[in-house]
């Protein structure tokens, strides 16, 4: 599989090897996500790992980090973008510790189906509370966000009964594409 074949062809392709139904796309509602190709560097996460959004959301981040700052919040990254082979990774170390398609389901998106492919999604950790927990929603970093992130056109698609059966996601914030048509 090259990175010139068609996206969908390659998503395809990788959806086939995971095991994951072709039909994920129309049975979940769940979008298919290009990966972002202009993107930007906002800093390094938590784990040192450096990390890229698109211009208009890094600098919507970086707006967004400042202003909790001066308000005594600090907002850090556990992940930003992410390519069609580094989620297809996650999966993968997923089944190899025996996780089924279903469970894993659950909780992260198929490769090709990840806002953080857009470069337009952040995962972001609090002090005090493991990573990627609900425990975030009962954070200072929660409060803030819940409060302010969408003065900077940040919200939080996967909030509890969310339309795509995914867990609740208390620390997964996106801008979505606004179109003018």
């Amino acid at each position: 599989m090259t990175s010139h074949q068609p996206y969908e062809r390659r998503v395809a392709a990788i959806l086939l090897k995971l095991g994951i139904p072709a039909s994920y796309g129309s049975d979940s509602g769940v979008p298919l996500q290009r990966e972002a190709t202009d993107l930007c560097p906002v800093g390094a996460d938590i784990y040192g790992r450096d990390q890229r959004l698109t211009p208009d959301v890094a600098a919507r981040w970086q707006a967004m980090q400042a202003a909790a700052a001066q308000q005594g919040v600090s907002l850090l990254l556990v992940s930003a973008f992410r390519s069609l082979e580094y989620q297809r990774q996650i999966w993968e170390r997923k089944l190899a510790a025996g996780e089924s398609v279903a469970q894993i389901l659950r909780v992260s998106a198929p490769p090709g189906y990840s806002e953080h492919h857009t470069g337009r999604a952040i995962d972001l950790p609090a002090s005090g509370c493991d990573p990627l927990t609900e425990e975030f929603e009962g954070t200072p970093e929660f409060a803030w966000l819940d409060a302010h992130a969408g003065k900077f056109g940040f919200s939080m698609p996967y909030s509890r009964h969310n339309r795509y059966g995914m867990i609740y996601e208390p620390w997964h914030w996106s801008v979505h594409e606004t179109r003018i048509y």
